[in-house]
This record gives C-alpha cells, structure tokens and sequence, in this order.
C-alpha cells in the first residue's frame, strides 16, 4: 500500500479497482493508501471494523470480486477475443479455474499463489497455443461447370 497500490491486495485486483472505477491517477491510491495506514494505528476504528458481521464483508467481496471479474470479461469483449477458437477457450478456461481456485505452483522453495499460477499458466498457454502459420496462403476455391 505504501508505493501506491490499495493495500493488501494483488496487482491484478488493483487494476481491476482502476477499471471498475475509471480513476486511473495513482495519485488517488497514494492518498487512499495513507488513510488505510492511519486508520491502522486506530485500534477504535480497528473494533468498528470488527462490528460488522461475517455475512456483511462476505456479501461485500462477493459483489467487489465479481466486479473486478466483470471488468477483465470486459476487457475481453472490448478487444474482440473470438472465443470460438479452441486455444483462446482453453487459455480462458484455465487460467479462470487457476486463479478461482487459487492453485498455488510449488518450484523448490518458490510457491506461487493463484493469481501468480494463473498469470503463468495464461502466458505459458499463450505461448503453446497462439502460434500460427505464417505466409500461407488459403486454399484457392475452384468453379467448375457440370
């Protein structure tokens, strides 16, 4: 929070928040970052937190995550992601259930959350399955008469 992002959240989370409120100046989130810091030292404002009941703050994330969800749909309907192809299917599919379902990926002592393990999985699909034949020409249609 202290560099200019929301505090205690992903990048991807904040970008979501930027897109969903179109307040794009990291000025705003260096200011909103300061007052989260402040409010911390409040153990008053810490024990007003603490009041509000469970199903409020689920309730709550439920309506901020599926905003932030929304925004990245929207991103992809924006740049006109033609999901009827099979591979841009698959990288949306998978990367969605690897962050959804926060898989973390564990490489030695280096584990990844599921936000890290869906970016990874999202580029290393890219990779496999966006490549494309270059310089070939489509088939020619030929009309003959009976």
């Amino acid at each position: 929070g202290s560099v200019g992002g929301s505090g205690v959240t992903t990048y991807a989370e904040n970008i979501g928040v930027m897109a969903v409120t179109k307040v794009y100046s990291t000025l705003v989130f260096v200011a909103a970052a300061v007052i989260a810091m402040l409010l911390g030292f409040s153990p008053k404002f810490g024990a007003l937190i603490h009041t509000i009941p469970a199903p409020v703050i689920g309730g709550a994330s439920i309506v901020v995550f599926g905003l932030i969800a929304v925004a990245g749909a929207r991103i992809w309907v924006q740049n006109r992601v033609d999901l009827s192809q099979n591979g841009n299917l698959i990288m949306v599919a998978v990367t969605l259930v690897l962050g959804a379902g926060d898989f973390a990926l564990t490489l030695g002592g280096f584990t990844l959350g599921g936000i890290g393990t869906a970016t990874f999985g999202a580029i290393l699909l890219n990779a496999l399955l966006s490549r494309r034949l270059v310089d070939v020409p489509p088939p020619e249609v030929v009309h003959q008469e009976p």
